[in-house]
């Protein structure tokens, strides 16, 4: 079973891409970041005809998220538990079965968190601790998770192409790095760096400075996985040509292969 991750940075400017990249993977369950549309408004229709069942926690021009599924849904949630003051849309959790037992599967957009000197870097770190919380909290049923999504945390500096150029960004502090560790010391793996230590693997290049051209990019989306989860891993890929289609987003798919019959 192929589970994906991809911010599309508008799924209806991104629509044709996410259509041709479907057919051309076909992966089982996507989570989708940074739709940018609320619910009534994403063109489920377009993946319905794909084969895939549609779930959508969106916002109005920010954030918002989705789950694409050729299994059905058993359970749809949205929404991080821990602040019932937080409106903004970057969480969606579902649950799927396959003749093989259940899949949980978290799709998140965690906050950037820049400028570092506002509120939204202690607005990052709390959404982080509130993450860890219901990770530990679903880590208690013993089942396969995997929590996937645009993590906006660079984990390592052979995850940038110039790690000086991030030393003083929210993506790449030591309280960041620090809260994504204390992730995976739950019990998580990150499947990309399960698999390979190879540098220069990437999944965000900015539009700006020729980024893409530099290959100065940054690997931020990442997917991690609980035992149970991590036992069926088989392999990892990031769907980097995507990048260099006309008009693309500035991050790329990354999905995981595990040993279900979906």
């Amino acid at each position: 079973m192929r589970i994906a991750t991809w911010n599309v940075n508008s799924v209806k400017q991104r629509l044709e891409h996410a259509v041709a990249w479907l057919g051309e993977t076909r992966p089982d369950v996507v989570c989708l970041q940074e739709i940018k549309c609320v619910d009534e408004a994403f063109p489920r229709e377009a993946f319905e005809s794909l084969g895939y069942n549609v779930a959508v926690h969106g916002q109005k021009g920010f954030n918002g998220v989705a789950v694409l599924s050729r299994l059905p849904f058993d359970e749809v949630s949205s929404g991080l538990p821990g602040d019932d003051e937080d409106v903004q849309s970057r969480f969606i959790e579902v649950v799927v079965s396959t003749p093989e037992g259940v899949a949980r599967i978290c799709g998140i957009y965690l906050p950037n968190g820049n400028p570092v000197d506002t509120e939204k870097y202690p607005y990052k770190l709390n959404w982080m601790k509130r993450l860890k919380a219901h990770v530990a909290n679903r880590l208690a049923y013993e089942e396969p998770l995997i929590v996937c999504g645009d993590y906006n945390v660079i984990p390592e500096p052979v995850d940038a192409a110039n790690p000086a150029a991030w030393v003083n960004d929210a993506l790449f502090l030591p309280q960041t790095r620090s809260a994504f560790r204390e992730l995976i010391h739950l019990g998580m793996t990150e499947a990309v760096r399960a698999t390979t230590d190879e540098p220069g693997l990437y999944s965000f290049w900015d539009y700006q400075a020729g980024a893409w051209q530099k290959n100065n990019g940054i690997r931020i989306d990442h997917l991690l996985l609980s035992p149970q989860a991590a036992d069926r891993l088989k392999a990892v890929g990031i769907d980097k040509h995507v990048r260099a289609w006309e008009k693309p987003s500035d991050h790329v798919p990354v999905w995981v292969d595990l040993a279900y019959k979906a």
